[in-house]
């Protein structure tokens, strides 16, 4: 199941974690976004060794701007804390595999 990453949780949750994280810049009004979800629940399901979680651009708009979001969906990978990829759109099961390797 994704997480729900805020200006809250971020820094502990992504910045800070071990390993690889995948977030999902997002919002309600975004219906790429919402076709986005349940591809993005069923990656995690798939992949428990990958923190997945998501970030809701209306609530947690400094985030955006921290990471220059200008179109949603926008996936972003970071490993050990640093932002290594960058994906913008909706993407499959098999294109959410490729961003990771």
């Amino acid at each position: 199941m994704a997480l729900e990453f805020t200006t809250g949780n971020f820094v502990a949750e992504v910045l800070e974690a071990k390993g690889t994280v995948l977030v999902d810049f997002w919002a309600t009004w975004c219906g790429p976004c919402r076709m986005q979800a349940p591809i993005l629940e069923a990656f995690a399901a798939d992949h428990p060794e990958i923190k997945v979680g998501k970030v809701n651009v209306d609530e947690n708009p400094e985030l955006a701007e921290k990471f220059g979001i200008m179109s949603i969906p926008s996936l972003l990978l970071f490993q050990d804390g640093k932002l290594v990829k960058t994906a913008v759109g909706l993407h499959d099961k098999s294109g959410l595999a490729d961003m990771i390797k």
